[in-house]
């Protein structure tokens, strides 16, 4: 790991931050959780990808001094060495993308994966799953051209959910949502955001203000208040908050 953070490593990896590497733990303590069931094998592999997560961690809070770790388990190792030929055979790289579609070839050609998005978990949070999917999809060129056309996309999805709705169609409606959502996703990916954090962010702050709401006034959980009196608290709860907000 020493030498794929190095100038002469890996692109990809040398751009990683400890906040970046949050979504990967996750989906490898998922995997780690459904392989439980599957096996010792299968288990054991999925520990090494989980530990994976937890050196690179290490990694980077060694360069920053905050602490250091000083071994790693050699199914790991060697994983590391056969998906990075670019840095530890005689492979060629131009940039980051290329070194993601040669992650994915070596995994479907030496590891046997039978399609590209295996071994993403079915049971990660939806909106990190769909965008785990797009990201794999994207590296092969199957990605949207400008985050813009996703705009236009949602707009498209948004007057079909519309049509659903008050059609009283419940199942399209379903779908519909789904999709809205998806594309969602999808123009936080282009946009360089993850759209987990977002949406947890987003919700967390949504907690912060109803909470001020309740310190200003207590009686509004007694379901007693119009929705314009708790529209005014919220804006109150907002500018009382401030600029953090």
């Amino acid at each position: 790991m020493r030498t794929l953070r190095s100038e002469q490593g890996c692109p990809w990896d040398r751009k990683q931050t400890l906040q970046s590497l949050k979504p990967y733990i996750i989906e490898e303590a998922y995997e780690v959780v459904e392989a439980i069931d599957q096996g010792k094998d299968v288990l054991e592999n999925e520990l090494g990808d989980l530990l994976l997560q937890i050196v690179f961690v290490a990694q980077i809070a060694e360069e920053q001094g905050l602490f250091s770790f000083d071994s790693v388990a050699d199914r790991i190792a060697d994983k590391l060495v056969r998906r990075h030929p670019h840095v530890f055979d005689t492979m060629q790289v131009k940039d980051a993308d290329e070194v993601v579609q040669n992650w994915n070839r070596i995994k479907r050609d030496k590891e046997e994966k039978q399609y590209l998005l295996d071994g993403i978990p079915t049971a990660m949070p939806a909106t990190l799953l769909a965008q785990r999917y797009a990201d794999r999809a994207a590296s092969v060129g199957f990605d949207w051209g400008d985050w813009r056309d996703i705009l236009v996309k949602i707009a498209e999805e948004t007057a079909e959910l519309r049509e659903a709705a008050e059609a009283g169609d419940k199942e399209q409606t379903f779908h519909e949502m789904g999709d809205i959502l998806a594309a969602v996703v999808n123009l936080a990916r282009k946009l360089g955001i993850n759209a987990e954090e977002a949406l947890r962010h987003c919700a967390l702050r949504f907690r912060e203000r109803f909470n001020k709401m309740e310190e200003i006034d207590p009686t509004i959980t007694d379901g007693t208040h119009s929705l314009d009196d708790l529209e005014a608290l919220w804006q109150r709860a907002k500018q009382e908050l401030g600029k953090k907000q």
